[in-house]
């Protein structure tokens, strides 16, 4: 039975791939949904009771947390992230950990840049240096806006309320030492995949991203969801998202 490993994002837990797990089940797949440490347990409880330890939680231990799991499967998995995840499972695969990786919406790699307002005004809140090692907590204001913006405050909200954990500010401020990609080495296949009206990770900056892989020899694929927003993997019509993924890797057998 084939493996898949699926990695969340910031402000997200394993709940957040609940609904993917059950889809890619049917299809026959194994699937592993490692949480972040200090991200485990149900999001409300999470928010009302903020790990104290979550404070200095970095990039590199949430990767090695994730490659500690995939060490334990009895080949390569198949790695799918969003966000944050999206650049976790970009490292992974650099590492030649993964049989093949696909990156949704994906954070940018040490290097890899955008300066379009929506990317400055949802991230700059998190990395704050002025609010120090504090933990982040979104309002439901900011999520809407980097997560949900096609969406409907009320449905915005029912997710915050469903899924939306705290998180650590030093995931993101630490990017830049531990983010880094070396794009013209030789890698398994990789998707990318971008959300047209993603205010957070936009549409531009996934292009940018893909485009910075450079070694011809390797499958390096990039496809855009008209409409979706970086809550593509919970917004309405996800299965299509999923289904394009499903087909993608089937064909890579």
């Amino acid at each position: 039975m084939k493996n898949i490993v699926f990695v969340h994002g910031m402000f997200q837990n394993p709940k957040s791939w609940n609904e993917w797990v059950k889809y890619f089940e049917a299809k026959g797949y194994k699937c592993h949904t490692p949480a972040y440490p200090y991200h485990e347990g149900e999001p409300a409880e999470l928010r009302g009771n903020i790990p104290a330890e979550l404070s200095k939680l970095t990039l590199d231990r949430v990767v090695d947390s994730v490659a500690q799991v995939i060490s334990k499967l009895d080949e390569k998995p198949i790695v799918i992230g969003h966000s944050m995840g999206g650049l976790i499972t970009q490292i992974l695969v650099n590492r030649d950990l993964a049989k093949a990786g696909i990156c949704i919406d994906s954070a940018p790699p040490a290097g890899v840049f955008s300066f379009k307002w929506s990317f400055l005004k949802s991230n700059l809140p998190v990395i704050n240096p002025f609010k120090g090692l504090s933990p982040c907590v979104l309002t439901k204001a900011q999520f809407h806006y980097a997560f949900c913006n096609v969406m409907s405050q009320a449905d915005s909200d029912k997710a915050y309320d469903e899924l939306v954990t705290p998180e650590s500010r030093n995931i993101p401020r630490s990017v830049m030492k531990h983010g880094k990609i070396d794009f013209a080495k030789p890698h398994p296949p990789l998707l990318m995949i971008g959300g047209s009206d993603d205010n957070i990770i936009p549409q531009s900056l996934v292009e940018s991203n893909y485009g910075k892989y450079s070694d011809k020899s390797s499958q390096t694929d990039l496809k855009v969801f008209l409409g979706r927003c970086h809550f593509i993997c919970g917004q309405k019509g996800w299965e299509e998202v999923a289904g394009y993924i499903a087909n993608w890797v089937e064909r890579l057998n």
